[in-house]
Parts: C-alpha cells; sequence; structure tokens
C-alpha cells in the first residue's frame, strides 16, 4: 500500500470480494470513517480467494476495476491493488504484513461485519491479523461486539475487538447479481457508475451464488 496509506496514516481497511461493490459497502466504510475517527478507508479486493471459488467472478481486475468505480470522487475513500497484485491466496495476515512494511507509522483499522468476525478463528493466521491491526465490527442484526469476542475466546488479541454501529442495510452482492440475472434493475443498489458498466460489459447475466 506504499504511496496510499501516509506516514502515521489512520487508515481502514475493508476488504472483500466486491462482486460487485453497493451501497451497503459504502455505508459500512463511511460508518467506520466517522466512528473510529479515521483519516481514510481503503477497499481492499482480494486476488485469489483463499479458501473457495467466488461465484460468477468476472475476474479481480474487473472487480478491482468497479471498486474504483464504487469510490468515484471521495477523497477519504480510496481503493488498494495491493491483494490483486501479489500473486497466491490473498491472505489478510500477509496484507497486513506488507503495509506495515512499507509503512510502519501507519495505524491500519480492519474493518469488518459481525458475521465476518464470527469466522475470523477460521482464517490464516488470525492472531497475525488480530496483532497487525485494531479491529473494529460492525454489530448489526443482533450480533455485538461481546458476541464476537466470546466465540473467539481464547485468541490472542480478541479482547481488544471493538464495535462500531451500522444502520441495517439489505443489499448484498448476491442479491445484486440476482437481480441482474432476472433483468431487473440495479439502480440505488449500487452507485450509477458501477450499473453502467455491469450493464456495457454484460456481468452478471447467469444466475448467481453467494459472496462475501
Amino acid at each position: 500500500m506504499s504511496g496510499i496509506v501516509g506516514p502515521g496514516e489512520r487508515v481502514g481497511i475493508l476488504g472483500g470480494a466486491f462482486n460487485p461493490p453497493h451501497i451497503g459497502h459504502l455505508l459500512l466504510a463511511q460508518e467506520a470513517h466517522a466512528r473510529l475517527a479515521l483519516d481514510r478507508v481503503l477497499l481492499v479486493p482480494f486476488g485469489e480467494a483463499p479458501h473457495r471459488e467466488v461465484d460468477a467472478d468476472p475476474g479481480h481486475d474487473e472487480r478491482l476495476a468497479l471498486a474504483r468505480l464504487a469510490v468515484g470522487g471521495e477523497g477519504w475513500l480510496g481503493v488498494s491493488s495491493i491483494e490483486v497484485d501479489r500473486p497466491g491466496p490473498s491472505y489478510m495476515a500477509d496484507t497486513l504484513d506488507l503495509l506495515h512494511q512499507t509503512e510502519p507509522n501507519a495505524e491500519p483499522t480492519l474493518i469488518l461485519g459481525a458475521d465476518q468476525a464470527r469466522r475470523l478463528r477460521t482464517w490464516h493466521a488470525p492472531e497475525r491479523v488480530l496483532a497487525g491491526a485494531r479491529v473494529a465490527i460492525a454489530e448489526r442484526d443482533g450480533i455485538g461486539r461481546d458476541a464476537v469476542v466470546a466465540e473467539l475466546d481464547g485468541l490472542a488479541g480478541a479482547d481488544r475487538i471493538e464495535g462500531f454501529a451500522m444502520p441495517r442495510v439489505d443489499v448484498s452482492s448476491t442479491l445484486v447479481r440476482e437481480r441482474v440475472a432476472a433483468g431487473l434493475p440495479i439502480r440505488y443498489l449500487v452507485p450509477d457508475a458501477v450499473a453502467e458498466r455491469i450493464a456495457a460489459r454484460g456481468l452478471y447475466r447467469e444466475p448467481a451464488g453467494a459472496a462475501r
């Protein structure tokens, strides 16, 4: 992330497939930025999914392009290609290690949805993740910070996880892809520029499956 993250910058890291990015992703980034006193938030599309195939995947370069369109001209919001550029599985522990190597004075915050956070124990090197960044979870759907920490009991650093509130928005990448495949409009579910690229390139016209 050298050149994207500044010295001493409090930067939020929001990883995922972004297949495609939608308003829920942007709302999560916004709430984290506002509530956690972050300087910037970076969307970080993964390159190679570590544990599964990405359904209806147009390719990591296409997902990266969609993420860049999604952020528009927001000065506090950006996109990093760090995981797309790096060969092999995209492990967040490795991403955080590289961030510390290239910008050791940066202060990263890993932003997770509550469901993602509950699965942190299954991640590659979860304690390296917890040691490499402040971890903050969006509390919603009845899953709060305390419930997540209880499920991660025994992992070093789990007790330092923070929580922040986020409005409930029932939008997912799966829903967007399913609507495209069904010929239904997706305006207001994704930024206009994302909808335009999906239409222009004929993305997601086949039936869609789940994605994070």
